[in-house]
């Protein structure tokens, strides 16, 4: 029993650097185990601690305490709890940092320019019933339709949909989501489905998409096969209740550096073969967590060398000496330029696999340039891919997420509306030729 109680003892003392410590990249390796336990003790800590005390009086009980192997364990699990009670007050901080957040980038009166035909679907207060199971995704008014291709590479080139089972006439607008998985592992079933099934509950359409791999593939196959689903939505996605004219593309990790992409290369025929001619655009880009440039250039963490061993060989096969072209591309840094659509940039102040300085860097060179809104969501006390499960944290950001999307689809709207009135303008003070 005194060693059961010992390794929980080491296993909540590992976790307290998740909850504590921000941090950079170590100088020669990505913090695996740290990541490993940060979800139980940042996102699951209202659970992880209560099931903790519990654990330890029964093994307690069974004569742990009968050692000083077990008396120190219990001193341990003492003194690392309340940095568990610290996790849980630090999420309660997530709605005020997000609205923070979104009046700093769109302005104080940002929900104003909400229509009510959306602004209703808006979740005013978050209850915990919608968050106390951390895993209960599926909702009753959203149906799921799985593995459709939209290439011939099968199950790589798949995505799934979700969508309201009851469809307006008028089509949905879209949420295209990239899963992430340092692009060598993931699949679009896995990541983002709280965000996916709230979304779909609130009138849009949610497209899931895998990607070719890495170190099978190298890049850029990963971003070619993102904007292959996004032609797809563009070409067949009315067939499906989708508004093609308004898509979105959100992500985490991997598929959050892919977003960035998405967002920064539109329409450049190199980078969508077989769909030249057809529009990549997206009106909005919302990566989490991602990685914005491999090269280091601007001191975003001090080991610059752990990435180049990393990507080099397994997903860009060229090495930086030989393409230095590919590594610009593969850096969405270097591809910021002025006519960005609206980013919202989400990223954890303890994110231990991407360093919370790559958001920072990227959101602050992103604004020197776009003409279109940044918003910057740096979420306290929150680790890498804290939106997985449901949680406090987590459904505040959602409703972040949901408020953004709205008010970049109601400027569409406007500028449609202005774009019509102008032309009929034109046309009306156009003098009418005579007949001859």
């Amino acid at each position: 029993m005194d060693w059961l109680l010992a390794a929980l003892a080491l296993f909540n003392l590992v976790s307290m650097t998740a909850v504590f410590w921000p941090r950079a990249f170590p100088r020669r390796a990505v913090p695996w185990v740290t990541f490993g336990t940060a979800l139980l003790a940042t996102e699951l800590s209202w659970i992880w601690l209560p099931l903790q005390v519990v654990l330890a009086w029964l093994l307690c009980e069974g004569g742990a305490l009968d050692s000083g192997l077990g008396m120190l364990a219990l001193l341990v699990l003492l003194g690392t709890w309340p940095g568990l009670v610290w996790s849980i007050w630090k999420s309660t901080k997530a709605e005020a940092t997000v609205e923070q957040a979104l009046r700093a980038g769109l302005g104080n009166d940002y929900r104003n320019r909400i229509p009510p035909s959306a602004s209703h679907l808006l979740r005013g207060q978050v209850s915990f019933g919608e968050w106390r199971n951390p895993v209960a995704f599926r909702r009753p008014d959203v149906e799921v339709i799985r593995h459709i291709p939209y290439g011939p590479a099968g199950v790589r080139q798949q995505l799934d949909i979700y969508r309201p089972r009851v469809l307006p006439k008028g089509g949905c607008p879209v949420l295209l989501q990239i899963h992430g998985g340092a692009w060598m592992m993931g699949d679009k079933g896995g990541q983002a489905l709280p965000l996916m099934y709230h979304m779909a509950s609130r009138g849009w359409i949610c497209v899931a998409a895998n990607y070719r791999l890495s170190p099978s593939v190298s890049f850029p196959t990963h971003l070619h096969d993102c904007k292959a689903a996004l032609c797809w939505i563009r070409q067949n996605g009315a067939e499906y209740g989708m508004d093609p004219g308004f898509v979105a593309v959100t992500g985490g990790s991997a598929g959050g550096h892919l977003t960035a992409l998405m967002g920064l290369t539109a329409n450049r025929p190199e980078l969508q073969p077989g769909h030249p001619d057809t529009d990549t655009s997206v009106q909005a880009a919302i990566p989490f967590y991602g990685v914005y440039d491999f090269l280091v250039r601007y001191d975003q963490h001090p080991n610059r060398k752990v990435y180049e061993r990393f990507v080099n060989g397994r997903i860009l096969h060229e090495t930086l000496e030989d393409n230095p072209a590919l590594w610009d591309l593969a850096s969405p840094v270097a591809q910021v330029h002025p006519d960005a659509p609206p980013f919202m940039v989400l990223h954890g102040t303890h994110d231990s696999l991407a360093a919370v300085n790559e958001g920072r860097v990227f959101c602050e060179k992103l604004r020197e340039v776009s003409r279109n809104p940044v918003v910057y969501v740096e979420m306290p006390g929150a680790e890498h891919a804290w939106e997985l499960v449901h949680s406090l944290r987590t459904e505040h950001t959602i409703d972040g997420v949901h408020r953004f999307l709205e008010w970049v689809r109601a400027g569409n709207a406007a500028r449609k509306v202005q774009s019509t009135e102008t032309n009929v303008s034109t046309k009306a003070a156009e003098p009418e030729l005579s007949a001859s």
